[in-house]
């Protein structure tokens, strides 16, 4: 959290790459906390690559578009080079 803000603190937008490995899901203070996450910085972040191993963190590419203003595109973990380079683009 702190380098996220540090980021748009300087005037910008974020970009993050979120990598689930052995992903369980979340409890409820988890969720909580996300929840909020969001809240205050859904205009901050520009571009989110999801990167996972199961069909069902791709599914959840979906789950969370309606939440972000950001850019949100799901990567396989065997091409986590492509979501560094989405991340890059202009």
């Amino acid at each position: 959290m702190p380098s996220i803000d540090a980021a748009i603190a300087k005037g910008g937008k974020a970009r993050l790459l979120a990598q689930f490995h052995d992903f369980q899901g979340w409890d409820l203070h988890a969720l909580w906390d996300d929840i909020k996450f969001s809240a205050t910085h859904c205009t901050k972040i520009e571009r989110v690559a999801l990167v996972g191993e199961k069909t069902w963190e791709k599914w959840m590419t979906c789950v969370c578009k309606p939440f972000t203003m950001a850019k949100v595109q799901y990567f396989d973990a065997s091409n986590i080079a492509a979501a560094w380079a989405w991340l890059k683009e202009a």
